[in-house]
């Protein structure tokens, strides 16, 4: 006989709580083998398809897409050896397994696994097992009982499974005393949600109410309302939290980036990979750093301490069409122009895909912020939290400029340095932007950092 698994929300790591179903890839029926991706979920982090540790048929879905779910919640049900699955590549399958359907513990996640290029549906056969025998359990109906004159007796409380799948809107309904299987959910397939629980809750603590002569005006709410969850809603709690914590100051200073432009028109004129200029600007910022770790720091409010950080996890703004993201370059300090350029260009094309990792997106000490692509010159960073400063580059365009005592018209663009004003005071902050000032408009300066 096959065997149900019950497969539910992992621990998607980097203190993830939950995540919010964006798309499913498979549907009540088809045949899935182990580490397949089911689903599409978005965390405050990334998007991440998350893969199933079983092989069979699916049987049962939990949530609409839209829905957020916590970790530890089912996601889907499968038969395992409803079905014979046909075996995996000798690359891929484990050498102590002899069948596809065993269950395996759970690898992969936020990797690009191949899979299935047409879903596989069961057929009507005598080994397969009904999707509607592991659905999202519903309280049966109880039998009917034969007419009697007599008053009615009060609704009974249902008998059987109560469906609820979250451990936390359990333990709510346990500590305020609520018994869910008087309840009636309100989700997909009467699914009793945290709402429901919290209006049962609300219904108790509530007094009578008065009685009145009219009813209230309605209020109607003007305007459209987008929920703040996700990327964004991360993005939103972040920037938050920095204008909430973090005394900043900003200074600003234009540069000439006419040499600059010059030495990186040079270095791709010889072939290999392309430096970009953020490459560029970030091997600066690197070097610029070294002269001035305390802006390459985070404060302790606990321990009242700066803690000066000994490697630059090089953070850059990215826009998607899910918001602003921050991939961070691990150990910036150790890397050429061009192997910055590479590691840029990879993290953005994972950035605007949706498949960053948690872990590409965490632990940056410091942000290069080129606003520039948009066609702004100047702009006052927010910081990073929980770093310590921020630069900000605008367009270079071409501008009247005195040049070696006469007017010309030269590439310059706008620098601005954002920094936490408890880690250092004006001065290390001006000295640190006027450096890369330096290194801007003659890049001969930066070879003595080299």
């Amino acid at each position: 006989m096959p065997q149900v698994m019950e497969f539910k929300l992992p621990d998607l790591g980097e203190g993830l709580t939950e995540a919010e179903i964006v798309r499913w890839l498979v549907a009540v029926g088809d045949v899935v083998a182990i580490d397949q991706p089911v689903v599409e979920v978005e965390t405050a982090k990334a998007m991440v398809e998350v893969p199933c540790p079983y092989g069979g048929v699916v049987t049962a879905r939990f949530g609409e897409e839209g829905t957020e779910l916590p970790v530890g919640a089912p996601l889907i049900t499968v038969a395992v050896g409803a079905v014979s699955l046909p075996e995996a590549p000798a690359a891929q399958a484990p050498e102590a397994e002899g069948s596809g359907n065993v269950p395996r513990p759970l690898i992969g996640y936020g990797e690009d696994h191949s899979r299935p290029a047409r879903r596989r549906r069961v057929r009507p056969v005598t080994a397969a097992v009904s999707a509607p025998a592991v659905a999202a359990p519903v309280a049966p109906a109880a039998p009917a009982a034969p007419a009697a004159p007599a008053a009615p007796a009060a609704p009974a409380v249902p008998a059987g499974p109560v469906p609820v799948i979250s451990p936390l809107v359990r333990k709510l309904a346990k500590d305020g005393g609520v018994d869910l299987r008087g309840l009636t959910g309100s989700g997909p397939e009467g699914l009793i949600l945290r709402a429901d629980v919290e209006a049962a809750l609300a219904a108790l603590r509530a007094p009578e109410p008065a009685p009145v002569t009219a009813p209230p005006a309605p209020v109607t709410a003007q305007g459209e309302r987008i929920p703040l969850k996700g990327v964004r809603g991360a993005v939103a709690e972040k920037l938050s939290r920095s204008r909430r914590e973090i005394p900043d100051a900003t200074c600003w200073v234009d540069a000439d980036a006419t040499e600059l432009m010059a030495a990186r028109a040079a270095m791709n004129a010889v072939g290999g990979p392309k430096i970009s200029v953020l490459a560029l600007l970030a091997r600066i910022c690197t070097a610029a750093l070294a002269r001035y770790p305390e802006l390459n720091s985070t404060v302790d409010l606990a321990a009242k301490e700066i803690v000066r950080l000994p490697s630059v996890h090089l953070g850059f703004a990215a826009q998607t069409e899910r918001g602003l993201v921050v991939p961070v370059v691990r150990d910036a300090q150790h890397r050429n122009p061009e192997s910055l350029s590479a590691e840029f260009a990879r993290l953005t094309e994972l950035a605007r895909a949706g498949k960053l990792a948690p872990s590409d997106l965490t632990g940056g000490t410091f942000t290069l912020n080129n606003y520039g692509v948009f066609g702004v010159d100047g702009s006052t960073p927010i910081i990073n939290h929980p770093e310590a400063a921020m630069l900000g580059v605008g367009r270079i365009i071409d501008k009247p400029w005195v040049h070696e005592g006469q007017l010309a018209v030269r590439k310059v663009v706008q620098l601005s340095l954002t920094f936490d004003h408890r880690v250092c005071d004006g001065g290390t902050a001006g000295g640190f932007l006027r450096y890369v000032a330096d290194c801007v408009e003659s890049p001969a300066v930066l070879l003595r950092s080299l």
